[in-house]
């Protein structure tokens, strides 16, 4: 790969350039990765620029990548702007996260006003989320999410088929499926769905499935759990150290609390502070 690297360099084919720096990256070379995307974008790819943002990232340079993003955004490259109000939100600005995802609305990606919808719901602003998602339209996304939201508010089992409908596209749908199926007294069809969820990588359901399993079977909601973990869903380190608690392995709940309350999680926060000290 040394050799085809100093070969692809010191050429002109973008594409190539290009195809380098994902290999290298795939590789975990991210440093080479970034030399190659910073080589493609000199020779003209202006589009190149959201691949020197995902790598900046990878190196934790974010302001970089928040910039390498605008720079992709200009460039035409709409997604850009989505992986940009995600990092912004990282970060902590929210008005620049709730800007960049409606600048992604606005170039004709539904994904964005979905996105911003989720960041003012967060935010309490509840007719500002609703009126988001009216805006992404006939959005599947958009759909899912407003069923979820009503279940959420009414936990009426009338929704029943607006989220099978939406569970397919969303795993909070999915998750709040099972959630509406375990209310009206159908655990095994709950399950079902939770590691239908899990298995088409919908992180949501881990949690929820962590959680049933935790009834009848220890193990199996241990290894839930990390796999949620592993997913991305912080707050099932929570959980998983409660269960550990329970078995009496302080030491791994201890960390798994710190590093839910790392995270943002305020339950694992509480739970650390309240954890009794020796």
């Amino acid at each position: 790969m040394d050799e085809r690297m100093r070969v692809v360099l010191a050429g002109a084919d973008v594409d190539a350039v290009v195809d380098l720096g994902c290999d290298l990256a795939d590789a975990g070379r991210q440093e080479d990765a970034l030399v190659c995307f910073e080589r493609a974008v000199e020779l003209g790819g202006d589009w190149v620029w959201g691949n020197v943002g995902n790598t900046l990232l990878e190196l934790d340079r974010p302001l970089e990548a928040a910039e390498a993003y605008r720079r992709a955004a200009a460039a035409g490259e709409t997604d850009a702007w989505v992986h940009l109000g995600h990092l912004l939100e990282s970060l902590g600005d929210l008005d620049g996260a709730a800007g960049a995802f409606a600048a992604a609305g606005e170039s004709g990606l539904p994904e964005g006003f979905v996105e911003l919808a989720h960041l003012r719901h967060d935010r309490g602003d509840l007719p500002g989320a609703d009126a988001a998602l009216t805006r992404a339209g006939e959005d599947p996304q958009a759909f899912a999410l407003r069923a979820c939201w009503e279940w959420e508010a009414t936990l009426d089992p009338q929704l029943e088929p607006r989220l099978r409908a939406g569970a397919a596209v969303s795993g909070a749908a999915r998750a709040a499926l099972a959630a509406l199926l375990l209310l009206t007294r159908r655990a095994g069809q709950a399950q079902q769905q939770l590691e239908l969820g899990a298995k088409l990588g919908q992180r949501e359901c881990w949690l929820p499935l962590g959680n049933l399993l935790a009834e009848s079977d220890i193990d199996a909601a241990e290894a839930a759990y990390t796999a949620g973990i592993a997913a991305g869903d912080a707050y099932c380190h929570h959980n998983l150290a409660l269960l550990l608690l329970e078995r009496g392995n302080r030491q791994r709940a201890e960390f798994h609390l710190a590093a839910g309350a790392a995270a943002g999680d305020d339950l694992a926060r509480r739970a650390l502070r309240d954890l009794p000290r020796d």
